[in-house]
């Protein structure tokens, strides 16, 4: 595990721009055909974050995000941004099919669910088990709004990112083909996935929210 990060919660004030770097990154290709350029996607995403859907890794001095787990519960993900948000950074004709592909991504939590997204860690940082720690923090935050699992999604060009959720406990419920958005998002598999967590009494999800 790496000792020189400290692990929290919520998207310090300041730091929007590195944490949409991080997730272009790690997702740029699954997000290039709604968002991209790259630039603008990157701004779109910083300027439309969710601050408190997060949990974070960062530097000792909390100067910098080098790891971040977004997640959405209560009605609200870390990457927000609406239609009319779209079409305001896109425009008309460029925005309405960017609204559609969104759409789908979207993915909505059932009762007592958290729902992930991907973890997005700092290449430099990699390798030191702060995906591991991330995971920790979302489990911690889903049974304290009283969830009793986490539910996530990993496409099927990501198989080292499967293999730590399944060391984590998550296991693969159903696997969803995507051949028509292979050439648009580069991937033709979805796999969701289920970790169980334990709901801590005293805790709801409306207290939470």
């Amino acid at each position: 595990m790496d000792a020189a990060v400290v692990i929290g919660r919520g998207v310090p004030r300041g730091a929007e721009e590195q944490v949409a770097e991080l997730y272009w990154e790690a997702f740029g290709r699954k997000l290039g055909a709604a968002l991209g350029p790259p630039e603008r996607g990157r701004a779109f995403i910083a300027g439309h974050l969710h601050h408190d859907r997060a949990a974070v890794a960062l530097t000792p001095g909390g100067d910098r995000v080098v790891g971040v787990a977004g997640y959405r519960l209560g009605g609200r993900a870390l990457t927000g941004g609406g239609a009319r948000d779209v079409l305001r950074a896109y425009g008309l004709f460029r925005g309405l099919p960017r609204i559609a592909l969104l759409a789908l991504l979207e993915r909505t939590p059932e009762p007592g669910e958290l729902v992930m997204d991907g973890i997005a860690v700092d290449p430099a940082h990699r390798g030191a088990g702060i995906g591991s720690l991330l995971l920790a923090q979302i489990a911690a935050v889903a049974a304290e709004h009283g969830c009793s699992r986490v539910r996530l999604d990993v496409i099927d060009v990501n198989p080292r990112a499967r293999a730590l959720y399944e060391r984590h406990g998550f296991s693969a419920v159903r696997t969803e083909q995507t051949p028509y958005l292979e050439r648009l998002m580069g991937f033709g598999s979805v796999t969701t996935m289920h970790r169980a967590v334990e709901a801590r009494p005293g805790h709801t999800l409306e207290q939470q929210r």
